[in-house]
């Protein structure tokens, strides 16, 4: 996965072209799919019972709102002159990803229980704590997150409640 995403980004900055990579940290919001931690704890939480099924949940993320990725994008591809071979788009902190499944949980209303194996998703198991240095993101697009993730993980679990 890791060794796909940098070949992309070599791909592009060797390229010659006029482009920017956005690397976007860990997405979440409305629309989240359910292969990603928390589209996935969303789905259990739809399919009701009173415990959540989880793997580790011990790693640190940065999490950053889609709708705070959407207008990066537009920053980027609006903007004028020269740009950065690399952009980081993220929350700008590591974010223990048990908060994650909480926040989410509480936006529910889910007062059951929580289970977590030692198990769980490889790539994850690989890196234990990822934080994304926007400040280059900031300098030049004058972009920041407007989303924290209290609403970020309101506007998911809301978004999944409209028919």
């Amino acid at each position: 996965y890791g060794a796909t995403k940098l070949a992309g980004t070599a791909a592009v900055t060797a390229s010659g072209l006029d482009a920017v990579v956005l690397r976007v940290g860990n997405p979440v919001g409305p629309g989240a799919p359910a292969a990603g931690l928390p589209g996935r704890v969303a789905a259990q939480l739809r399919d009701g019972g009173g415990v959540l099924r989880l793997g580790d949940l011990s790693a640190y993320r940065d999490f950053v709102d889609v709708r705070d990725v959407a207008r990066a994008v537009e920053l980027a591809v609006t903007a004028h002159g020269p740009l950065p071979p690399v952009l980081n788009i993220g929350g700008g902190a590591a974010v223990p990803v048990r908060d994650v499944v909480r926040g989410l949980a509480a936006a529910a209303g889910f007062t059951g229980r929580v289970e977590e194996s030692v198990s769980g998703s490889a790539r994850s198991a690989q890196v234990s704590w990822q934080c994304s240095d926007i400040t280059a993101a900031r300098e030049v697009l004058g972009w920041r997150p407007a989303h924290t993730l209290e609403e970020s993980l309101r506007a998911l679990w809301e978004d999944g409640r409209t028919p």
